[in-house]
């Protein structure tokens, strides 16, 4: 067995050689700030955006090909994507929108993609997200785009038609969800709320559990915690967070029908990312009305190797029985090497509009820790 004395005394070096590494990292991350900051000056000069997906994605893939261990690259990327966070913050202050209140997995996926060095601009609604970048209140949102499990959020895509933003990023987040309510007991609970995807996602838990309670939809998950927070009786649907935001119990965890419950989330801003590697394009394009239109895009990307991730068509605002189609591909559509595709493409559309060319997203497990 081990002398204690012994022990203690290699205990103290190591104390000292960690103090002596926090110093060195606490003068390289100023360095890198003081590097961060001349970036800052010289976009300042080109109204550049700050965010940059493509510069993001490129440094953090360096450093895990590079990281050797023992430190897991799980651990590495979420420090870094803190330390990316501040010097954005530190080039310039950035304000991002996303469904509010706090509280809602739009908030959770945007603090772990962004880092908390960013300025959260709540919306009451998917439409305040939109506006906010398109009119230039806040450089960035975010906002659910489709879930493994029940589909595409259908409010987005119909907001893309009404507002000029382009994507920017995107990033996949495993959802997990809690019943949270003042009751001591699921027996008390007489009604549950929640966003209508929550609910949906867990329906068969609910029919199973509370089978006797009303499900009532409401504008976000933490806008149904903080509406359960004052009425008895009541329960809501979200992340595990939210109880002790609004002084709840937790009643259940882990309530989706399925485990594998990821939701696609995506960024968006007021003009393109410029530069780096583009994995994904999204477009929204109208066909004329004639048989074979659909066949005749399906057929130009297939003719030019593209693969096709998404197709999905809605119904076109103010045009009875005329339908616009929302796309994803895995290519960089708007390159000078897909020049021909697009043009193609393009000829076989009535009206089309690249939406952004983006880095393929990371996926995130925003149901983690918080305890």
């Amino acid at each position: 067995m081990p002398d204690t004395k012994d022990c203690a005394a290699r205990m103290d070096a190591l104390r000292a050689e960690i103090d002596t590494l926090d110093r060195e990292l606490l003068a390289l991350l100023n360095r890198r700030a003081a590097c961060s900051q001349e970036v800052g000056r010289i976009k300042a000069e080109e109204r550049d955006l700050i965010f940059k997906p493509f510069r993001e994605k490129e440094v953090l893939a360096g450093l895990a090909a590079a990281n050797t261990g023992p430190l897991p690259e799980e651990h590495l990327r979420a420090i870094y994507r803190e330390i990316l966070s501040s010097s954005r913050r530190l080039q310039r202050p950035q304000q991002v929108a996303y469904l509010g209140p706090e509280g809602t997995f739009s908030y959770f996926a945007g603090v772990e993609f962004l880092g908390h060095s960013v300025d959260f601009v709540p919306k009451a609604g998917l439409e305040g997200v939109f506006r906010a970048v398109s009119q230039g209140e806040t450089e960035l949102g975010i906002l659910p785009l489709e879930n493994s499990l029940h589909g595409t959020v259908g409010q987005s895509l119909d907001l893309f038609l009404r507002f000029e933003v382009h994507v920017l990023s995107e990033l996949f987040c495993k959802i997990s969800h809690t019943l949270l309510s003042t009751a001591p007991r699921l027996a008390d609970v007489k009604a549950v709320y929640s966003h209508p995807q929550p609910l949906a996602q867990c329906d068969a838990w609910l029919r199973t559990n509370v089978p006797g309670a009303k499900l009532i939809p409401a504008e976000s998950t933490a806008a149904a915690a903080a509406r359960v927070a004052e009425t008895p009786g009541a329960a809501a649907i979200g992340h595990k967070a939210l109880a002790a935001m609004f002084g709840l119990n937790v009643l259940a965890r882990g309530i989706e029908d399925l485990p594998d419950n990821w939701t696609r989330f995506v960024v968006i801003g007021p003009r393109p990312a410029a530069g780096g590697v583009r994995d994904k394009t999204s477009l929204l394009f109208t066909v004329p009305d004639k048989p074979g239109a659909l066949v005749g895009v399906l057929a130009a990307l297939s003719a030019h190797g593209i693969n096709m991730k998404k197709l999905e068509s809605r119904p076109m605002r103010g045009e009875k029985w005329k339908y616009v189609f929302f796309v994803d591909l895995e290519c960089d559509l708007g390159s000078e090497a897909y020049a021909r595709a697009l043009a193609d493409v393009a000829a076989n559309c009535h009206t089309m509009r690249i939406l952004g060319s983006y880095p393929q997203g990371p996926s995130l497990d925003v149901s983690a820790g918080l305890d």
